[in-house]
């Protein structure tokens, strides 16, 4: 049987959150906001639709090239051929030509900070041979981290019918990014490369957020006509990361302010509160056949959770388990779990465990136990 329990220590430390936040609204036709921290999404707007994603989509180039990096594929140092076929892609470039041999390091600073198209096709057909067969083994590897809404034409974000990303697909490609690539990752906060000094208008890194110290540090910018502006960003204040994903914004300065906009609003809307502590007792469960008729349930870790700074109606929390739980229950067991509901956000889940160990029943108790279950179903049954 699903027992629910509504635990008094949890609303208690609850009740201090006065009040949800009200929903931001954006002029973006798609986004997607995430808390990193922990791990709590603060805005969904159509985050699963598969939208053109422009230069944005390079990020999965840049993740393929990384995961080269990391399982020795290639090296920073690695010198890749140009192709005339790279040569002459269009759009944002780092100015390769075809006598260039230049090396990962170039390639990377070149596609996340020049968004070189030039330097994609490069790293494609460097890495698989052709741009068609790295765009398929893109697409396998979107899958593979949980992209369930991206399809790859090409390795550079340009204009294809069948080139589509959901702002979901790519706030998990940033995560991945600044987690699996620690060492990698702080290129996206570099504001200038210049290849060979060929770039002097293209040199500069397109991200707007960079230079307001507001904790930006990545990612990458994109923009087609049919995509509008969009923006894959990063920022850390404290001991909090957000991730935002934003398109469709009608120009350059409107996805800048839209951007720093939604930073503001992620860092001073919501404040992380610990409303459970590790190892301390929530409530407890029923406990059939046991040496002890309950035992208490705790959480194995800290609960953290944001928590709105404006709210109108209370923040609150109920356990369930399947009970009563069947003796013997082992302390550290996971037995039950933790259902936190905030106003205007997703419901948390934590795991509760068994606070102590309960052995199975005596003898007399387990006789004892037994019987009382067999009068109740006698006085209880029709009579004849």
């Amino acid at each position: 049987m699903l027992h629910r329990l509504r635990p008094v220590l949890i609303l208690l430390a609850l009740a201090l959150a006065t009040l949800p936040a009200r929903a931001f609204d954006t002029a973006a036709t798609a986004a997607w906001v995430y808390d990193m921290t922990t791990g709590t999404v603060l805005m969904d707007k159509n985050a699963d639709q598969p939208l053109p994603p422009a230069s944005m989509s390079k990020l999965m180039t840049i993740t393929m090239l990384f995961e080269a990096l990391n399982d020795g594929r290639v090296t920073m140092e690695t010198e890749f051929a140009v192709s005339s076929r790279a040569k002459a892609m269009g759009g944002s470039t780092m100015f390769l030509q075809e006598t260039d041999r230049p090396t990962v390091s170039d390639l990377i600073h070149g596609m996340i900070i020049n968004s070189g198209n030039d330097a994609c096709v490069v790293v494609a057909e460097g890495l698989a041979g052709t741009e068609e067969a790295f765009a398929a083994q893109m697409t396998e590897r979107a899958r593979a981290l949980g992209m369930t809404n991206s399809t790859f034409a090409n390795a550079s974000g340009w204009p294809d019918p069948v080139h589509r990303m959901s702002m979901r697909d790519l706030g998990i490609l940033a995560q991945h990014l600044i987690t699996d690539f620690p060492d990698l990752y702080p290129v996206f906060a570099e504001t200038e490369f210049n290849y060979k000094d060929r770039a002097p208008d293209n040199r500069f890194n397109r991200n707007p957020l960079l230079d307001l110290g507001i904790g930006a540090d990545g990612l990458k910018t994109g923009h087609t006509s049919e995509a509008g502006y969009g923006l894959v960003g990063s920022a850390r204040q404290g001991d909090r990361r957000v991730i935002f994903v934003i398109t469709g914004l009608a120009t350059e300065q409107a996805r800048a302010e839209e951007a720093e906009r939604i930073v503001g609003w992620a860092f001073r809307q919501f404040s992380e509160k610990t409303v459970a502590k590790t190892g301390l007792r929530v409530t407890e469960a029923e406990v059939h056949m046991g040496d002890a008729d309950t035992v208490g349930l705790v959480p194995a870790e800290d609960v953290r959770l944001l928590v709105p700074a404006l709210v109108q109606d209370s923040v609150t929390a109920e356990v369930i388990y399947n009970g009563p739980l069947i003796a013997p229950v082992l302390k550290g067991s996971p037995v039950a779990e933790l259902i936190v509901h905030v106003p205007d956000l997703p419901d948390r889940r934590f795991p509760l465990v068994a606070e102590t160990d309960v052995g199975t029943a005596g003898f007399f108790k387990r006789v004892t136990t037994a019987g009382k279950q067999l009068y109740g179903q006698y006085v209880g049954s029709p009579a004849s």
